[in-house]
């Protein structure tokens, strides 16, 4: 019987100047670049096939990577479906020069494998052998249900012209240097988009310079393609006593054609930083039609829906919202 590929992979780098964004530090959406790279790596190497990433779970942006930072991203499959692989990512970083690494974000990513015609191909099964790839494969299973439940929620949400909040749109051509292993554009470099375009639609309403803290629900729908045309739509949906839930939905298309399709889709929670950086209160939002009343409570929903999550716990000032 021939062994089992290794479940674990870790990249180690340093993070370079070219990866400081507006905020001062390595933005939210360069680490779910490296979050996506890791993962990959991870599931190619279980796998033995081309994989494409379908999900990227809930993750909290604890403290940022600074240039100059030695960084680790270890990627480790927890579950293993006919075809999907779970993939629990943890990035660490540190003072090159020696001393303990720092945590400073944690999620959940799914990859699927993908034969030659696209189609997903069966992979080897995972199974847990200590008590802790045991914790982290029930970790997995429960959050299923929950997905399946955000997923649910959020599709069930139409966003129209008759809402009043915020709302920005980025739109460009997805360029050959966005390429992944595959010829699509990297879910990586859409979760950068993403990021970038829910720091203007927060930081817009605010008026102050903002960070993610949160990313989550992030669901590839069908993959991007070098050459399209893209549109990154966000939009505020909710707001706490400090932070700012953004929906935001990535759109392509051939620009020979006026049609554009859904690709993917996450909420992501913003903070408004004064010049310390120290996060600060933001005006709340008043929901003004029908429209943006819905969308309000669908964001409530998701954070309650989320809260019962294995591990996961409320934060406060997201609850004392308008």
């Amino acid at each position: 019987m021939s062994e089992l590929p290794s479940n674990s992979v870790t990249l180690r780098f340093l993070a370079s100047p070219t990866d400081v964004g507006h905020s001062g530090s390595v933005d939210a959406g360069t680490v779910l670049e490296w979050v996506d790279k890791a993962a990959y790596a991870a599931a190619v190497g279980w796998a033995k096939s081309y994989c494409v990433t379908a999900y990227v779970g809930n993750i909290h942006f604890a403290d940022p990577v600074n240039s100059g930072d030695m960084v680790e991203v270890e990627a480790t499959i927890v579950y293993t479906g006919r075809s999907s692989m779970h993939i629990r990512t943890i990035v660490s970083s540190g003072d090159p020069k020696g001393g303990p690494a720092t945590m400073r974000s944690q999620c959940l990513v799914i990859f699927v494998a993908v034969g030659p015609d696209g189609r997903p191909v069966p992979v080897p099964q995972f199974k847990p052998s200590t008590p802790e790839e045991v914790e982290q494969r029930d970790n997995a299973l429960a959050r299923i249900a929950v997905r399946e439940k955000i997923v649910e929620a959020m599709n069930a949400q139409e966003y129209t012209d008759a809402g009043t909040a915020e709302r920005v749109v980025l739109r460009f051509m997805a360029a050959p240097t966005d390429v992944n292993w595959g010829g699509k554009v990297h879910g990586g470099i859409v979760m950068k988009w993403i990021d970038e375009a829910a720091y203007v639609c927060a930081s817009r309403y605010c008026g102050k310079d903002t960070v993610a803290v949160f990313s989550g629900g992030v669901r590839f729908y069908r993959p991007l393609l070098i050459g399209d045309v893209v549109e990154v739509e966000a939009r505020l949906v909710y707001t706490g006593h400090k932070g700012m839930h953004i929906a935001v939905h990535v759109r392509s298309g051939s620009p020979k054609s006026r049609e554009m399709n859904l690709t993917t889709y996450c909420l992501t929670v913003m903070v408004a930083r004064d010049e310390t950086g120290t996060s600060v209160p933001i005006p709340a939002w008043v929901p003004e039609t029908d429209e943006d009343r819905r969308l309000h409570a669908h964001a409530r929903e998701l954070l309650e829906i989320r809260g019962r999550a294995p591990g996961n716990r409320m934060p406060d000032h997201l609850l004392n919202g308008a």
